[in-house]
């Protein structure tokens, strides 16, 4: 199975991208895994935020497949602990899933047409946190489900 992250924008704060990567690279020794970011959609003044979750939304699902999982990293999905979603991420990967997408929208959230499409929501916190800590977080966070299935020492409870 693969995991992609699809992000809208890129990150410009070096530090984050820095602390992003280093969890990528240690993700890359137990799943195939990578970030796909979306360029940014500038909100002009004819683009209202419903627009530009729309102009979003059609970006993202160019870039799904119809057999992926889809899944989005929204406030208002589900919130689990972190042994909780190692155990989905094991799940998944047990199903035969050729692809499992996760989505972290643009400023605006999502589109209706990526809440149509979506195939299940993930709620890190009830707190909003800026796209690219998100993606900091997230990273970490895949990482850590790995290490949990693997029964390494990374994850203390």
């Amino acid at each position: 199975m693969e995991i992609v992250l699809l992000t809208i924008g890129k990150t410009s704060d070096k530090e984050i991208a820095s602390l992003t990567e280093k969890y990528v690279a240690r993700l890359r020794h137990y799943i195939s895994f990578r970030i796909e970011n979306i360029p940014d959609v500038k909100r002009s003044k004819g683009n209202s935020p419903e627009r530009q979750k729309e102009l979003e939304g059609e970006l993202i699902l160019n870039r799904i497949e119809s057999s992926d999982h889809l899944s989005l990293l929204d406030e208002r999905g589900e919130e689990m602990t972190s042994g909780e979603f190692a155990g989905l991420l094991q799940k998944r990967m047990l199903s035969g899933l050729r692809r499992l997408v996760f989505a972290i929208g643009g400023p605006y959230g999502f589109s209706k047409a990526i809440y149509s499409r979506a195939d299940s929501k993930i709620s890190l916190s009830r707190m909003t946190f800026n796209h690219e800590m998100v993606r900091m977080f997230f990273v970490e966070q895949i990482y850590r489900g790995m290490t949990i299935l693997k029964g390494e020492p990374y994850h203390h409870e």
